[in-house]
């Protein structure tokens, strides 16, 4: 069930202003990318919860809110002690009218805040570079994902980026699956109002290279060729996500100054 809400706070500034989206980052190498080039026409309030900026309430998020990835685990509380309020943040705004977007660690966040499952250091290992994300029937009627569904026609698959090792073993009860890859089963999933998304439809090759240096079990320049040689079918695919989520945001902020 979806619980509507005002964003009180905002609605003075929200009267024939852009839409506004809370963006939640949680490690200075996991930020939003290409995302950041792609979003003109919202406006973006970027919240450092690594560097000890406070998470917003849940009517204060705005039209939307997007959590990024990070290295540690959706359990770590003790070394990133933002990760509980972050996932109660989750919990709260699923079940309203916001459109939430969580990408890698926030898809883990968001599936333990709402009774899924994450398993650390899972069996199958580190999924690293190129993956050919795998979409479900569930997907094709999807707002957010159905565009790219459309898009991979017969193959029913699109590449994203990928680095995680950790991952969702049980969705939340009530949750809709809608993708999976040969590695790993849940790869995106729909719960009330947000998305999880286990792959990295923001990160470019810069990124992904960051992030294949500063772990050892990865193949850097393997990872890296792997973007280059893919990277028109890769900007397709993340750039649908974005502007489908950033659609997302716009209907949302519409229906919220007519309701005001």
């Amino acid at each position: 069930m979806t619980v509507p809400f005002s964003d009180h706070a905002l609605d003075a500034a929200d009267a024939g202003a852009r839409p506004r989206v809370t963006v939640v980052q949680s490690s200075p190498d996991c930020g939003l990318d290409r995302f950041a080039e792609w979003w003109t026409g919202i406006d973006v309030h970027l919240v450092r919860a690594d560097l000890g900026d406070a998470l917003p309430g849940p009517t204060e998020v705005g039209d939307g809110l997007v959590v990024l990835g990070g290295p540690m685990s959706a359990h770590d509380d003790d070394a990133a002690p933002w990760l509980r309020p972050l996932r109660d943040l989750l919990a709260v705004v699923s079940a309203t009218d916001v459109p939430a977007l969580a990408i890698c660690l926030g898809a883990q966040l968001l599936a333990v805040a709402r009774g899924g499952r994450v398993e650390l250091a899972a069996p199958p290992g580190c999924e690293a570079g190129v993956v050919d994300v795998r979409w479900r029937p569930e997907a094709a009627a999807d707002p957010l994902v159905g565009a790219l569904v459309r898009h991979a026609g017969a193959a029913r698959t699109s590449p994203q980026p990928s680095m995680h090792g950790d991952a969702v073993v049980d969705l939340p009860r009530g949750a809709v699956w809608l993708a999976s890859t040969a590695m790993y089963p849940f790869q995106a999933f729909r719960i009330g109002s947000a998305w999880g998304v286990q792959f990295h439809p923001e990160a470019g090759v810069a990124t992904i290279r960051t992030w294949a240096e500063g772990n050892d079990a990865v193949d850097t320049e393997a990872v890296v060729a792997q973007m280059t040689a893919r990277a028109d079918e890769l900007t397709v695919s993340g750039r649908a996500v974005a502007d489908a989520f950033a659609g997302l945001v716009h209907e949302r902020a519409a229906a919220h100054r007519v309701s005001v």
